[in-house]
């Protein structure tokens, strides 16, 4: 998907290539629960480069959505001045993920006559909107209308319908929305951080693009992007996107557990879940020691790390249980030939894929950032997944913005060209 989306620059003259890397500077705003991330790319003629990646602590949200404007816009100005600093210039707009539990998806399918015999782009227009046709409440707003697939008279599996013979055109559709407070106070964050929203993309939508590969979405496959607040679900299956949903637990609990469990603060509760958690109880050795910080000026004490171990492991487990249910509820499992990618940056505790393959029953994987060139060593962590989704996303909508605006005059220059060359053999 991605590396299709970018080929066609290679068919751009040079010029247009760089008018687009001039104008068209694309930036992923990732504001999540525990940290603020803005990744930074440029287009050129073999795909993307990413040039700069500026990032902060989060403070402001709770579980994906924002709840102290204040506190989340010094956050985003953080990041942002970090990122621009990499790229010496500033930056002005942004594409913003989007997330919480308040996300819901769901399918929706409608049918339609074809016109004159033959499926145009007003026929596919008329389906599409036949699908939507549905009663979305007043404070809800719909983010995301993603095709699955077309029938005509009957045929499914059908990816791009255009020009094909028929009487009858059928679609099939995923729809995501969001509350609309959410999105409109992530849009005045950004505004008051002098940025401009040009979209926003459902975050496991975007750690999509940056994480699967082609192979992975058509098979069938799950990804797992398990944030600060949330643990966000796509599945995806035939190339398309079949189902989301976000279950409202994520690294800040593991983080909670551990400051509870322990009895020490929260900040200290992070740095041991870095340095010395890990997912699976049984990757620690019996003899190994942690020492950790008590509250309210007490002296440290030593505590074995097996606990510290079957503390994250209880929250893991809980975790990828409720990602079975889901998978189990709406039936999708079988359709899960590539098994289950995880990422975000609480995927990186170790045994995180062990523990996943023991609850799900499928293969797992730790997905990390590709198909982009440039920095790609600083970008490579799954903590940058969605960042550098975002900037794909954009990529990807440039394409279809620049083939519906200059489509004609392109395949007229080419039309041209084997005319010349036509006239030059005779």
């Amino acid at each position: 998907m991605i590396q299709n989306s970018i080929k066609f620059l290679s068919a751009l003259k040079k010029g247009d290539v760089v008018k687009f890397r001039r104008d068209n500077l694309l930036v992923g705003l990732d504001i999540g629960t525990t940290k603020i991330g803005v990744v930074v790319a440029e287009l050129n003629p073999n795909g993307v480069d990413i040039v700069g990646v500026g990032t902060s602590p989060s403070r402001g949200l709770r579980k994906g959505v924002v709840i102290n404007i204040d506190a989340t816009v010094a956050s985003i100005k953080q990041a942002l001045e970090n990122a621009e600093r990499m790229v010496g210039r500033p930056i002005r707009r942004v594409c913003a993920g989007i997330a919480g539990a308040h996300i819901q998806g769901f399918n929706s399918q409608a049918v339609v006559a074809i016109k004159n015999g033959e499926v145009k782009k007003s026929d596919l227009d008329r389906v599409i909107e036949a699908a939507k046709a549905l009663s979305i409440p007043t404070d809800r707003e719909l983010l995301h209308v993603l095709p699955q697939d077309f029938r005509v008279d009957g045929q499914g599996g059908i990816k791009e319908p255009l020009g094909m013979s028929g009487t009858r055109l059928e679609a099939r559709i995923h729809m995501v929305t969001g509350a609309i407070s959410s999105a409109q106070n992530i849009i005045k964050c950004a505004e008051r951080s002098s940025l401009e929203v040009t979209n926003i993309v459902l975050e496991q939508l975007a750690s999509a693009y940056s994480v699967l590969s082609e192979d992975e979405r058509e098979l069938g496959v799950a990804i797992v992007d398990i944030g600060g607040g949330t643990t966000d679900v796509a599945i995806f299956s035939q190339g398309s996107i079949q189902h989301t949903s976000v279950i409202p637990i994520g690294g800040h609990h593991l983080t909670n557990d551990i400051a509870v469990g322990l009895r020490t603060p929260q900040e200290s509760a992070e740095e041991i879940k870095k340095i010395y958690g890990s997912a699976s109880a049984k990757m620690i050795g019996r003899d190994e020691v942690v020492e950790v910080p008590s509250i309210g000026g007490r002296p440290e004490r030593i505590l074995r790390r097996q606990i510290l171990g079957d503390i994250l492991e209880s929250r893991v487990e809980e975790i990828f249980e409720l990602v079975a249910r889901e998978i189990h509820r709406v039936g999708l499992k079988e359709l899960l030939a590539s098994g289950v990618v995880i990422t975000g940056g609480s995927s990186l505790l170790p045994g995180m894929v062990e523990v996943a393959e023991h609850v799900l029953g499928l293969p797992v994987r730790r997905g990390s950032p590709k198909g982009v060139g440039g920095l790609l060593d600083v970008v490579s962590s799954p903590i940058h997944a969605t960042g550098v989704g975002l900037v794909l996303y954009e990529a990807s909508n440039l394409r279809k913005r620049f083939l519906q605006n200059s489509g004609e005059n392109f395949y007229s220059r080419i039309k041209k060209r084997m005319g010349a060359w036509i006239q030059d053999m005779i």
